[in-house]
């Protein structure tokens, strides 16, 4: 026993190796390199507001200054579904980042046993004759205590860890990328259907004045003056746009359902009323591309996945060496519970146990190269994210650009078809031109009318588009998992400090970190 005892803190010794200066295997991390522009291609003439007018202003979304908006935003963080869905996976990974980091201390089990039995051979160890007396049945009654620690010598244990935070860490980012996304949905739905509402105001007084015109028309059929084709062409156009109205509806309709999904709820439990005014296109502040790196949620999530495919690496690799462990067990064992705890009943076992594969035929190897493949694997998945954050970026500035433009000549080219409906309603009146100049107008003007909506929708999803491609108001310092974890490495020099000593650690074992200071 004494032996045994004399052993353990050596043992202990290169359980703090494993805590703080372990023998490290596998690669470094180091984040993977890009090639990052210095500015946005379609960021030239480009007036953002300051980047301090988003942060002062709260969550992105109250930059378009809607209360219904923002009453609508504030619950999908609470009730949308796939939100609650990416949350659920987070605590997930959080849970089996908490089973990984466990691998840093002992095991210990307790069990307490009853056991009857009769042993059938013979002391010559044949079988018993016939004449001979049947074994007496033993009866043993046991209470014991085991304990199993891995001594993490080669950081398989805090290669684990470090793969399951990174991978805590890459669920962090998809929950936050998720919110990101479905507020953003809801956003582009919620402005598609304030312009759904300025188009059935528009196609509202549009059918007024139609059904004005048709009146006229049919008292200057009945006076003479107006053929009866005049009559027909007038209501032919009343009734499309009462058709295209009617569709409207279609859409409104569909684009309530969509909202009141986004924030959770049926259908049926969500009324938005109509509201003939959209917002206006906000001043967006434009961040550097090297800055993008750290404010989009999916860049930060495929980084980390990076990261806990390169800790892969390191536990594929520490398989090629053997695994050092130190065992105990104690307890008491009679034939009785009578007098069962007492001296003589004792029994104690402690020793270390160094454990290794000699020959696997290759399965080692391999996994140390599928653990590369899939780094590799990660590392492009990780460059393709970028990238393709680099490209919404420039498309939707480039989108905002021209539909600002864009709008410009379609409202101008609106007004200058009202002038000319009006001109052509003054000319029929005196009957200079027949009705179908007016129908031809009044199709001209109506279409342009909407034409300049439709461009505002568009303007309205590309702003929000460059906001959610901008990251919104997410930074990568809100991952969780950024301090160092030195539970290992405090347990293990703790528990040095009383096998050395015979007593209590010194309170400054349990709190100084480790001597490299290198996080997990």
């Amino acid at each position: 026993m004494r032996r045994a005892l004399r052993c353990i803190p050596a043992l202990l010794a290169l359980g703090a190796a494993g805590g703080c200066g372990y023998l490290p295997i596998g690669p470094t991390y180091h984040r993977p390199s890009l090639e990052v522009p210095p500015a946005y291609k379609e960021s030239k003439d480009w007036k953002p507001a300051e980047p301090q007018e988003l942060t002062s202003r709260g969550e992105w979304w109250e930059l378009y200054g809607d209360a219904d908006l923002d009453a609508l935003e504030r619950q999908v963080q609470v009730s949308n579904q796939n939100v609650l869905l990416a949350a659920a996976r987070y605590e997930q990974a959080a849970a089996l980042l908490g089973t990984a980091r466990s691998g840093y201390f002992p095991t210990i089990t307790a069990d307490v046993s009853s056991t009857r039995s009769r042993n059938t051979t013979t002391a010559g160890g044949g079988a018993s004759t016939s004449g001979s007396a049947a074994p007496a049945a033993r009866t043993q009654d046991r209470v014991g205590l085991a304990t199993l620690w891995e001594l993490d010598v080669w950081g398989r244990v805090r290669r684990t860890v470090e793969a399951n935070r990174e991978s805590a860490r890459a669920s962090a980012g998809d929950l936050a990328a998720m919110l990101l996304s479905e507020q953003a949905t809801l956003a582009q739905s919620y402005f598609q259907l304030r312009v759904t509402d300025l188009d059935l105001g528009l196609l509202e007084r549009s059918m007024a004045a139609y059904e004005k015109a048709l009146e006229v028309t049919r008292n200057r059929y009945q006076a003479g003056v107006a053929q009866r084709w005049d009559v027909t062409q007038a209501q032919t156009q009343l009734e499309n746009v009462r058709a295209q109205h009617l569709d409207l509806g279609i859409t409104r309709a569909t684009l309530e359902h969509a909202i009141a999904v986004l924030v959770g709820k049926p259908p049926a439990a969500l009324a938005i009323p109509r509201k003939d005014q959209a917002p206006a296109i906000p001043a967006i502040p434009l961040t550097l591309p090297s800055q993008l790196l750290e404010r989009r949620p999916d860049i930060a999530a495929a980084e980390r996945r990076a990261a806990a495919a390169n800790a892969q690496i390191g536990i594929a690799r520490a398989a090629w060496f053997p695994t050092l462990s130190l065992g105990g067990s104690t307890g008491y064992a009679s034939s009785s519970f009578a007098g069962l705890l007492g001296v003589p009943n004792r029994f104690w076992s402690l020793g270390p146990d160094l454990a290794g594969t000699l020959v696997d035929f290759g399965a080692r190897r391999y996994q140390v190269r599928a653990a590369i493949a899939s780094y590799d694997q990660s590392v492009a998945s990780y460059r393709q994210t970028v990238l393709s954050a680099f490209q919404e970026v420039e498309d939707n500035l480039a989108a905002l650009k021209m539909l600002a433009e864009e709008s410009t000549a379609e409202r101008a080219a609106a007004d200058a078809a009202a002038e000319t409906l009006a001109i052509v309603e003054n000319q029929y009146k005196a009957g200079t031109v027949d009705y179908l100049n007016v129908v031809s107008a009044q199709n001209a003007s109506l279409g342009a009318e909407r034409a300049w909506r439709d461009i505002t929708n568009r303007s309205l999803a590309a702003s929000v588009g460059l906001l959610k491609a901008l990251g919104g108001g997410w930074r990568s310092d809100a991952l969780p998992f950024r301090s160092t974890d030195v539970q290992r490495a405090r347990f293990a020099r703790a528990s040095a400090a009383v096998w050395s000593t015979g007593g209590a650690p010194p309170a400054r074992a349990w709190r100084r970190p480790c001597g490299r200071g290198r996080p997990d």
